[in-house]
């Protein structure tokens, strides 16, 4: 039996703001379809964040059910969908009878009764084949209401144990549906212990990065699915506690990651191999940095390499000069210089090396920001020290994560 799991997708995301990603995202699940086809794919396990905001727009939800279904009619023979972060639970689970009839499973939240978590997969002779607990992302109502007057400290340590126990309960029940040489496998959509994050990914919860160890998961699973973070990477060196990373780069911060899914193949409830396969790159994101010269040297050679292969969708580009001095048309002399060639510039920015020059180019685009990022430039803005910072950033991410379970 294989095994596919990927996490992270992000439909419907809009680079700096403006910018759909609906073309590379429709190339990148076309792939993954045929990808599910070619290796025969049994089960594939989809660990959160589907789509980018909970009101997704139209096109990404029609890449969705598309997907589903060319996945379905490529011999996928079951499909494990759970909620992250990102995603509405009700857009999620309104669908969920409609795709049962196509072997489709989807957690959007907890519910209260963990029971509601375990999916137990048949084959076509009512075989069972696999165990999932299928644990969407735990939201802070799903970890119990904080106490009134508890301390940072004392929120963070309940969080965790939260999300502990939740482990040990799902761990538990499936431990009373073991059946020999059947898998069982779990999902997650949160920050482990000793993972390594791409640019602007934070904590998802109130308190310090890490909200579980790998220890943590109780021994009965043989194999984690986490999503939330976009690097693959195993966690706490066991080989079957990973991520399997976004499905496209989605911020230049992770321009040189390179993007895969994990497939896993069974020997009744032992892994016979783990392989990482790789995704292509459908459009590129590039970060130049240097001085002038330098950066339109490398423009250059960018354009050389890209006409020599299928170009695909045009590049965009960030670039960073390294300069005293500054070019205030910089940004449509760039773009005027590539005009002719497959690359869009983004934005450009001047290293400012000195005070004058923070006072001068003090401005940045809002939209490419997270109001995290807003909000502690703020807080800078105002004269407050690290320390205030850090607690009135506390406060400010319990109060969006507040308006966020609100708004569901």
């Amino acid at each position: 039996m294989k095994v596919l799991h990927t996490a992270d997708w992000l439909l419907g995301q809009n680079f700096t703001g403006n910018l759909d990603r609906i073309a590379e995202h429709r190339f990148a699940l076309d792939w993954l379809v045929n990808l599910t086809k070619k290796q025969k794919i049994d089960i594939l396990l989809v660990a959160g964040d589907i789509f980018d905001t909970p009101n997704p727009a139209n096109n990404a939800r029609e890449l969705y059910y598309r997907f589903l279904m060319n996945a379905h009619q490529a011999g996928c023979r079951h499909i494990v969908i759970t909620g992250g972060n990102h995603d509405s639970p009700s857009m999620l689970n309104a669908p969920k009878i409609i795709l049962n009839s196509i072997n489709t499973h989807v957690i959007g939240a907890a519910t209260g009764n963990i029971e509601d978590e375990i999916i137990i997969l048949k084959n076509d002779k009512e075989q069972t084949e696999a165990i999932i607990a299928a644990v969407p992302f735990l939201r802070d109502r799903d970890l119990k209401s904080g106490m009134v007057g508890e301390s940072g400290e004392e929120r963070i340590k309940r969080v965790k144990l939260g999300i502990r126990n939740h482990y040990e309960a799902a761990g538990d029940i499936v431990s009373s549906l073991k059946q020999k040489n059947v898998p069982i496998i779990t999902m997650g959509h949160l920050y482990a212990k000793g993972a390594t994050a791409s640019d602007k990914q934070d904590n998802i919860y109130i308190g310090d990065m890490e909200n579980i160890a790998a220890d943590d998961f109780p021994g009965i699973f043989d194999y984690v699915a986490l999503g939330h973070l976009h690097t693959a990477q195993k966690i706490g060196r066991k080989n079957h506690i990973r991520y399997s990373g976004s499905l496209i780069p989605m911020s230049f911060g992770e321009w040189k990651d390179e993007k895969s899914v994990t497939i896993i193949e069974w020997k009744g409830n032992e892994i016979k191999d783990i392989s990482l396969e790789k995704i292509p790159v459908f459009r590129k994101l590039v970060t130049i940095n240097g001085d002038e010269i330098q950066v339109e040297k490398q423009l250059e050679l960018m354009a050389e390499n890209m006409a020599s292969v299928d170009r695909g969708l045009e590049a965009w580009v960030e670039i960073f000069i390294d300069s005293e001095k500054t070019r205030p048309d910089a940004y449509r002399y760039f773009n005027e210089m590539v005009k002719n060639w497959p690359i869009k510039v983004l934005r450009v920015s001047y290293a400012r090396q000195y005070e004058a020059l923070d006072a001068l180019f003090s401005t940045f685009e809002l939209d490419s920001l997270k109001p995290e990022e807003v909000f502690k430039k703020r807080c800078e803005a105002v004269g407050l020290d690290e320390k205030e910072i850090r607690k009135s950033m506390k406060s400010f991410k319990e109060l969006l994560n507040w308006m966020q379970d609100k708004d569901e």
